[in-house]
């Protein structure tokens, strides 16, 4: 029987799985767009997901509120311990998005604002990126408080987790252009798509070898018996949903690529959990340890047992509403 603050750490896991999945396709549309071919290929590529991207976003104040609610005490580790990668990603998600609609209104400094896309989308991805290499290589805890230094989250590990997350929401965008789009545009999603295909996978490779040595605990995680026997599936789905990806891309079948690039960072995913299981500041704080106390949590719960099901419904029913492909002549602005 789960306790509740494991059912809470799992929909906070939850929820940030579902922010990289939907937003880390629309960051991955500003990481490719100044390599389209021309200005109305890029405007169908922001139609492709303007209906949906601010929307997308939501899961991002659902997990950091989260975090501060049913986990004070990591909360507070955590964030001092991180303040610059998330003070740049924040304001480099607010200049992207302050770009993506006044692109459409102020023509006379559309290139401004299609660079502002882009570096907004890059920088915001790249720190993601460091936040998750620093939160695995681990957060030096003094007490019940943040005792490393302000550049600790700097280090080479974290700098390879930030390109290969640029590469990883490149794939995504790549793919979703592939499957919402037709002609001149998806023939260059599928290059595109192809390129970002090898770097991901080349970094997914360079980042699991490079994890195990961060600490024995996680290598133990990984290559000890019988752990191993459970562990072993997440390596060979992955090299098995690789396969599927470069079929698909290769075949040119639309419907492939985006849905196997989600099943790779979903394994991706589970492998960090199984990283950093049962700490939720690794090796240093434990799930339970950080957790608020059973009645808050409980009360939090019935709101969230409440609010969840709404917030999937409605982001469900607008992409069901704008399913298939991006019709050119009808823009969404």
């Amino acid at each position: 029987m789960f306790d509740l603050p494991t059912i809470w750490a799992g929909l906070l896991a939850l929820a940030i799985f579902i922010y990289v999945i939907l937003d880390g396709f629309d960051l991955g549309i500003g990481i490719v767009f100044p390599f389209l071919a021309s200005d109305r290929d890029r405007d169908v590529a922001m139609n492709s997901v303007a209906p949906v991207w601010d929307g997308n976003e939501t899961w991002l104040v659902l997990g950091g509120g989260g975090l501060f609610a049913a986990f004070p005490l990591a909360y507070a580790v955590v964030m001092p311990a991180l303040y610059a990668p998330f003070i740049i990603m924040i304001l480099a998600l607010v200049f992207r998005g302050v770009a993506f609609e006044y692109r459409w209104r102020d023509k006379a400094h559309e290139k401004i604002w299609d660079r502002s896309f882009f570096f907004g989308s890059v920088l915001a991805t790249f720190c993601q990126g460091i936040v998750l290499g620093a939160f695995v290589q681990g957060i030096e805890v003094d007490g019940r408080a943040y005792g490393g230094g302000w550049w600790d989250w700097l280090t080479p590990f974290t700098l390879t987790c930030g390109i290969a997350l640029v590469s990883g929401y490149a794939l995504l965008g790549s793919t979703w252009l592939v499957m919402k789009t037709e002609g001149a545009l998806r023939d260059t999603a599928y290059r595109h798509a192809r390129r970002a295909a090898l770097a991901m996978l080349a970094f997914v490779g360079v980042v699991s070898l490079w994890t195990p040595f961060l600490s024995p605990q996680i290598a133990d995680h990984w290559f000890s018996y019988p752990r191993l026997l459970f562990v072993v599936p997440v390596p060979i789905l992955t090299a098995l949903l690789a396969l599927l990806l470069g079929w698909g891309l290769l075949k040119r079948n639309d419907q492939i690529p985006f849905p196997a690039t989600i099943g790779l960072f979903a394994l991706c995913f589970a492998g960090l959990g199984i990283s950093i299981a049962p700490y939720i500041v690794p090796r240093a704080i434990t799930i339970q340890a950080a957790a608020a106390p059973d009645s808050s949590l409980l009360f939090m719960l019935v709101g969230a047992l409440v609010l969840l099901p709404l917030i999937l419904a409605y982001t469900a029913y607008s992409y069901w509403v704008f399913r298939g492909k991006v019709d050119p002549e009808a823009g969404y602005h």
